[in-house]
């Protein structure tokens, strides 16, 4: 039907007719038995129609082979090409479904090339981007090198499914967790909340969901094996793993480590905290350009205000 459209610039009124185990194919004009013909393309006429069989009636299709030469050949180029194109179409649609699922998942794919910032993946049935607005700060990447993306988002294109990867978003830090320590993708504990700077430093908030359980040391694992290899994953990215509590001025008292917290005292009109830490604790309260302070904060949800005892 395609190649006769293609050749023949028309395919309303056309039935194709193939024969399975002989391979011919036949082109079939249907036109409609009418007492009055406005298109002889569409229509024929009763008087016509019954000069070559007397059953017919108006409203009956009379069918006739086309004799178009050369056509078999033209034809069977096209099926091919329309199989073909069918097939890789399917292709991309599995693909893409195969992939849309999988938003939110981490996947893992060998680095194929860097082009202008942009970080390829071969993602064994197709390809994956890393946006350099989704690299960590310092990431390099060598080629055939297996790293674990975080799948960002999955788009339909005409060129197949274009699949958006991330290193920096905090759903690969949560799913690492997920796969390496089998308390937490059992639920016997879980992550409670989770700030990323990516690249640099993270906190994880954790807690039990048994009162036998030791979510912290659960999450650590054996001389620290099991976070060990997350930071590896993530390239030396520092992880600071929190002991979650309901109680926000525990909380907040258990972000900010590894420093020491003398008192929390909260505002929550504002959802404000001023805490209070020994003085030779301070500089370790607040971080490197207040990033430990700044990472409690997004950790908590609470605004944090840190002092130190000696200006009380």
């Amino acid at each position: 039907m395609s190649a006769y459209r293609k050749h023949f610039g028309r395919a309303e009124n056309v039935r194709i007719k193939f024969d399975r185990e002989t391979g011919n194919i036949k082109v079939l004009s249907r036109r409609e038995v009418v007492s009055q013909v406005r298109d002889p393309r569409r229509d024929i006429s009763l008087s016509e129609a019954q000069k070559k069989s007397a059953r017919y009636q108006e409203g009956d299709i009379v069918e006739e082979e086309i004799q178009a030469q050369g056509f078999g050949r033209i034809a069977a180029q096209t099926a091919k090409q329309v199989v073909m194109q069918k097939l890789r179409d399917i292709e991309r649609d599995m693909v893409y479904e195969e992939f849309s699922e999988r938003e939110g998942d981490v996947v893992t794919g060998q680095v194929i090339r860097v082009d202008r910032g942009v970080v390829i993946v071969d993602l064994g049935r197709a390809e994956g981007f890393i946006l350099p607005k989704e690299q960590p700060r310092g990431e390099r990447y060598r080629e055939r090198g297996r790293i674990k993306s975080y799948v960002l988002e999955v788009k339909r294109t005409p060129k197949g499914p274009q699949i958006l990867l991330s290193r920096t978003h905090p759903g690969l830090l949560k799913r690492l967790f997920e796969l390496e320590v089998p308390e937490i993708r059992d639920g016997i504990a879980e992550i409670k909340a989770l700030a990323r700077e990516a690249g640099s430093r993270s906190k994880v908030a954790v807690a039990a969901n048994l009162p036998e359980v030791d979510a912290l040391g659960a999450c650590v694992g054996p001389r620290g094996s099991r976070v060990q290899v997350i930071v590896q994953e993530l390239r030396g990215e520092r992880i600071d793993i929190i002991q979650w509590d309901d109680d926000p001025q525990v909380f907040i008292a258990n972000a900010l480590s590894p420093a020491r917290v003398i008192d929390v005292e909260l505002n929550h009109a504002e959802k404000l905290a001023r805490v209070t830490v020994p003085d030779n604790q301070l500089s370790l309260a607040i971080g490197r350009d207040g990033q430990n302070a700044r990472l409690a904060a997004k950790l908590t949800g609470w605004k944090i205000d840190i002092r130190s005892d000696r200006d009380m």
